[in-house]
């Protein structure tokens, strides 16, 4: 697994919750840094993007070196950082690549402007295999406003990404009790996922998500069993989550000898 994410100080979301994820389910995660940041449990208070082309030589030397089967792509620092990831991946179209586009922080700090969002768009969409939204970062990708979550999906899939799998954490629509994912798969029905809502906040479960969505299927799972196993891995972080900071609760992804 290549995974390109940002570096979270605080170990909750970004590069570390993907490496933690994939080792739990065993997979290797080759790391690349997208962005550095300046965060805690609670928010991210600054984002430096790194240089986009030692990023590309960086993602160059992983993927002539090893038989990479899947990507998974988070925090996103800058335009010139997605035109050179999506560069690099045009090379390489029989790879599947995961997107979880974390346009805003869980503190509430965003990590994404206008520039920043119409690049996803032109740049990555038609390169991607799955995305991974919450309902608000869906709506933020789609440019028609106060659309439904069936035209974010239309939307996304006229752009070339053939599955979306929108996250209802955040969703007002949403019980008190709740939570319900949507997976979109282009041309077959939508498929909806109820699990129980969970009391507290949690930093890094939409990386850990997408982290885990991603290792399932690169070690060959259906579109569909992987979005499933990999809610269920996630829900079983939360369930074990803890304070470790003075803001969110943090998952626990590998579980303790």
């Amino acid at each position: 697994m290549l995974c390109l994410s940002g570096l979270d100080p605080s170990g909750g979301a970004g590069i570390q919750a993907d490496i933690e994820t994939l080792a739990a389910l065993g997979c290797h995660c080759a790391p690349i840094i997208t962005a550095l940041t300046v965060q805690d449990s609670r928010n991210v208070s600054e984002l430096v993007s790194v240089d986009p082309a030692l990023i590309g030589r960086q993602m160059d030397a992983i993927l002539s070196d090893m038989s990479v089967v899947a990507v998974k792509i988070g925090l996103l620092g800058s335009t010139a950082v997605i035109e050179q990831i999506a560069s690099e991946l045009a090379k390489h179209p029989d790879i599947p690549v995961i997107l979880d586009p974390v346009l805003k922080a869980s503190g509430g700090t965003k990590l994404a402007n206008q520039q920043v969002i119409e690049a996803i768009r032109k740049h990555l969409l038609p390169l991607t295999f799955l995305i991974t939204p919450n309902a608000s970062e869906a709506l933020r990708l789609c440019p028609m406003p106060n659309t439904s979550n069936e035209e974010c999906a239309a939307y996304i899939h006229s752009k070339g990404t053939p599955h979306l799998l929108i996250t209802g954490g955040d969703s007002p629509g949403d019980s008190a009790d709740v939570v319900t994912n949507q997976l979109f798969n282009a041309g077959k029905p939508t498929q909806f996922y109820n699990w129980p809502r969970l009391a507290d906040n949690f930093h890094g479960s939409g990386c850990t998500l997408a982290a885990a969505i991603s290792g399932f299927i690169a070690k060959g799972k259906p579109v569909a069993n992987a979005v499933a196993e990999a809610q269920q891995y996630t829900h079983s972080t939360l369930e074990a989550a803890q304070p470790l900071g003075k803001g969110q609760l943090i998952p626990i992804r590998v579980s303790p000898t």
